[in-house]
């Protein structure tokens, strides 16, 4: 299936101003102050065809898929399976029937561990993953060691936020049956090496799995070139609604996978006496799924796809690129997470004021940033912190945003009495 593609970032730069207009939200004010949004690694905004999209289908369409004989199932099946159709195109799928839809990237990676790890982890099995892992890609592998009697090991890091690929023949045998990793690293913005990692599980024969949350959203993603055999991601952090995201897999690895939820939709027949299973993906989508939610996602998609992910992409690394020297400038600030090759956020602490202050600080300037651990505490604890300050850039975003950020830490330093 061949993937949208982007318009050449040459030909056509990005205007984040006749961008930010197609964001309703973004015209507010919070205490008095335009809003600032900086917090897209957390959720991101929507604009209004998204908005408009799901307005439609409730008003119009709004009926259940797969079950009903009648014009207003037709058209949500259709409208469902059509937005499955530019899941699978938007990162390169081979087929539509690879993309199940899940609540996020969350439940996707709950949905490989239990199904998937229910039928391939067991005692003497590994499974690989890094200390910079989101939560979600760290406790649904403890759960499956503690019931399947795997093991979980974790590549540490280096002291500016890599992976210490060094230690990788040390923890990588053919006991390793899978090794799952973050795309970019949403607590410190780092840019794995996925054709190295991927490579080194394929030695030893092991899975691999790509947690893209922070990735599919902010770049172009194909499928068929990462090599890996799962991948997956949020909605509501690309434009889309929350409460939908996807898994992709190889074919052949859902087919050979049982059921993760049991319940309607998902069968081919039930009798007293046992179940046998619906073909791939409705296998795996037990229940009513999140339509309404499909179709904002695949009009988020359409969104993001005029737009250009190559356009996406060399905005944001413009961004950071002009944040990150004027932040580390602010006095008693420091950056983490690596300088170089990064992704679309800033992660910093001040001395003297703690990260949640500091957020609350800049909400008073209508600056929206993220205070704390990010949902991944083992970065803190490799760094000795308790908590940290991220502002992330998104489409809508621009250097006078920046600008504005670094004058609220100013701020900040001026209300708390720093030197």
């Amino acid at each position: 299936m061949r993937s949208l593609r982007s318009r050449p970032v040459e030909a056509l730069p990005l205007d984040a101003l006749a961008i930010k207009r197609d964001f309703p939200i973004l015209e507010r004010r919070i205490h008095g102050h335009p809003l600032i949004y900086l917090d897209n690694a957390a959720t991101s905004q929507k604009p209004r065809s998204v908005v408009e999209a799901l307005d439609e289908y409730y008003l119009h369409s709004n009926a259940n898929v797969h079950r009903g004989i009648y014009t207003l199932s037709g058209e949500a099946t259709d409208l469902y399976e059509d937005a499955r159709t530019t899941v699978a195109r938007f990162i390169g799928a081979a087929e539509s029937a690879e993309i199940v839809f899940t609540r996020g990237a969350t439940e996707a990676i709950n949905l490989v561990a239990c199904a998937w790890g229910g039928v391939n982890l067991g005692p003497g099995d590994a499974v690989l993953v890094t200390e910079m892992e989101h939560h979600s890609n760290i406790v649904p592998w403890q759960l499956q060691a503690e019931r399947r009697g795997c093991e979980v090991r974790f590549i540490p890091l280096t002291d500016d936020g890599r992976l210490d690929l060094t230690r990788l023949d040390d923890l990588l045998d053919e006991s390793v049956k899978l090794v799952s990793f973050v795309h970019v690293s949403n607590a410190l913005g780092t840019v794995n090496p996925v054709p190295q990692l991927v490579a080194a599980a394929r030695s030893v024969g092991a899975r691999v799995l790509i947690d893209a949350a922070q990735s599919v959203p902010h770049r172009p993603i194909d499928v068929q070139e990462l090599g890996a055999d799962f991948l997956v991601f949020s909605g509501h952090k690309m434009c889309g609604p929350t409460g939908i995201g996807a898994l992709w897999a190889r074919r052949e690895i859902l087919e050979a996978t049982p059921p993760y939820h049991g319940g309607g939709e998902m069968i081919r027949t039930v009798s007293l006496n046992g179940s046998t299973w619906a073909d791939v993906p409705a296998k795996f989508e037990a229940g009513t799924p999140p339509i309404a939610q499909a179709v904002g996602l695949a009009e988020a998609i359409r969104y993001l796809s005029g737009v250009g992910m190559d356009r996406v992409l060399a905005h944001e690394q413009d961004l950071v690129a002009y944040a990150l020297p004027r932040v580390a400038d602010v006095p008693g600030v420091t950056i983490h997470g690596p300088l170089e090759d990064r992704s679309a956020s800033v992660t910093f602490t001040m001395d003297g004021i703690h990260p949640h202050d500091l957020a609350s600080i800049l909400d008073s300037r209508g600056i929206a940033i993220r205070a704390g651990h990010h949902c991944a505490m083992p970065v803190h604890m490799r760094f000795g912190l308790s908590a940290t300050a991220r502002a992330s850039v998104y489409l809508y975003n621009t250097r006078d945003d920046i600008d504005a950020l670094v004058d609220g830490l100013l701020y900040a330093r001026d209300l708390f009495g720093l030197p």
